[in-house]
């Protein structure tokens, strides 16, 4: 029986480190982002390196549109989620000046994530699979500058290890990924290199140690957190 990952949210850092990681096991991988601009280089640098991929153009707030791509993905292992942590471009604002609309805008990226379970998680039952998270470190710590951010990524860490207590008894792992600080390769570390004069120097995390660590975690299932902070 074949084994499929789906990588949502996937990008050039942490999401890809997870396609190679998983796909690196024998897993068939499933990109989703909301663009193709890159998915043609994505699976090309997957291709390379043996692991057979798809690749799909979903805004994961939309929910329709995001559940039939998964009915047409078909039965899956292993579902990643990280789109929260790397697609919201604008700044926050102040926690002190954090309005519900604010609150109910950072929500919209929580809300997929509980779609995207429900609707997976008959099959990775069956499967024995897993769900993994990515999140920011003001899920654990408190940074008053991310505003709602915070609120969200608090309410996606505590859905993923409550999840994970839910499930251990029925053979199935969650677990969250807890980020503080530039991933490389990224998005937002790409922008930050563009303007070293903005910036100055600042500390990464290398994406594909994030990603053996996250296989880790799937394989032992002794732990449903990891913190990788530079902060």
């Amino acid at each position: 029986m074949s084994r499929t990952a789906v990588v949502l949210g996937v990008g050039p850092g942490l999401g890809m480190s997870i396609a190679h990681r998983f796909g690196r096991e024998g897993y068939e991988v499933a990109l989703i982002s909301r663009g193709t601009t890159r998915h043609e280089g994505y699976l090309a640098e997957l291709a390379e390196a043996g692991v057979k991929a798809r690749a799909f153009a979903v805004d994961v707030r939309v929910r329709g549109q995001l559940l039939s791509t998964l009915d047409s993905i078909g039965p899956v292992d292993v579902v990643y989620y990280g789109p929260g942590a790397t697609d919201l471009r604008e700044a926050p604002e102040d926690i002190t000046v954090t309005t519900s609309a604010d609150a109910r805008a950072a929500m919209e990226w929580l809300y997929p994530a509980v779609d995207v379970v429900q609707h997976v998680l008959p099959a990775v039952v069956e499967r024995g699979g897993g769900l993994l998270f990515a999140g920011g470190l003001s899920a654990v710590r408190p940074m008053p500058m991310l505003g709602a951010l915070a609120l969200s990524g608090a309410a996606l860490r505590n859905y993923a290890v409550t999840l994970n207590a839910a499930l251990a008894e029925k053979g199935v792992y969650a677990g969250t990924l807890t980020i503080g600080g530039l991933v490389e390769r990224g998005d937002i570390h790409q922008a930050v290199l563009a303007h070293p004069e903005r910036f100055g120097e600042v500390r990464t995390l290398d994406p594909d140690a994030i990603a053996d660590v996250a296989w880790q975690m799937f394989v032992k299932r002794d732990r449903a957190e990891e913190v990788f902070s530079v902060l």
